[in-house]
């Protein structure tokens, strides 16, 4: 009964053999770049979208929101970077060709900031904000080889201000001493000096426990 079946699909197979085939979006390594880079580029607006929801329904507390929202912020920036161009000159139309339908997440990146952020500049909100988006920024850079003592330690001065100007953290949190011995480290260097290979390790991996123990620190205050 199925024999007729069976024969008509081998003899397509044979006879269009590229309907079998992989089809692959990409031709070449930088191509591949390209759809990798438009891939982070939606997930971090889809995933900055639900955050905004979260936030309404008060599934996370403003502390925890204005982190994570800074923290995508600054992915998004980053991320758009390496998407812009003649075809995606804007955010609007790169939502618009893979018709991605998140307006809370598109409110918030042309506001620029968490919804939790007012205007006054002594706000917790901002604090946390700046906070989370200079920790970031020098991980960012060390990570980019950019290791110049005069690139780094301007925004690793910024952070350890930012996070002394916030009460809630204690002297003798622990985020504040591992940032404030690379910022003495950095102090001690020429502007024009470099930080070594193992430098600049020891320095992500310092920094990303500081970060972690400041976003432990906003699910307890």
């Amino acid at each position: 009964m199925f024999s007729g079946i069976s024969s008509g699909q081998s003899s397509q197979r044979a006879m269009r053999p590229e309907l079998f085939e992989e089809v692959k979006l990409y031709k070449n390594a930088r191509e591949r770049e390209t759809y990798d880079n438009m891939a982070d580029l939606f997930s971090i607006i889809n995933t900055l979208q639900c955050l905004e929801k979260a936030y309404i329904r008060d599934a996370v507390t403003p502390k925890e929101y204005t982190a994570a929202c800074s923290k995508l912020l600054v992915q998004y920036k980053a991320a758009f970077r390496l998407v812009q161009s003649a075809e995606f000159p804007t955010i609007e139309s790169f939502m618009k060709k893979f018709r991605l339908d998140c307006p809370a997440a598109l409110e918030r990146i042309n506001d620029g900031r968490p919804i939790t952020i007012k205007d006054d500049k002594g706000s917790t909100s901002k604090a946390i904000a700046d906070t989370v988006s200079l920790f970031i920024t020098i991980m960012d850079k060390l990570r980019l080889q950019i290791r110049a003592v005069d690139e780094v330690q301007p925004d690793l001065r910024d952070l350890m201000d930012t996070m002394n100007s916030m009460s809630s953290l204690p002297d003798d949190f622990e985020g504040k001493d591992k940032v404030n011995t690379w910022y003495q480290t950095l102090n001690g260097m020429k502007a024009s000096d470099e930080l070594t290979d193992e430098q600049v390790r020891q320095m992500l991996y310092d920094l990303e426990q500081a970060y972690n123990s400041f976003s432990r620190s906003l699910q307890h205050t």
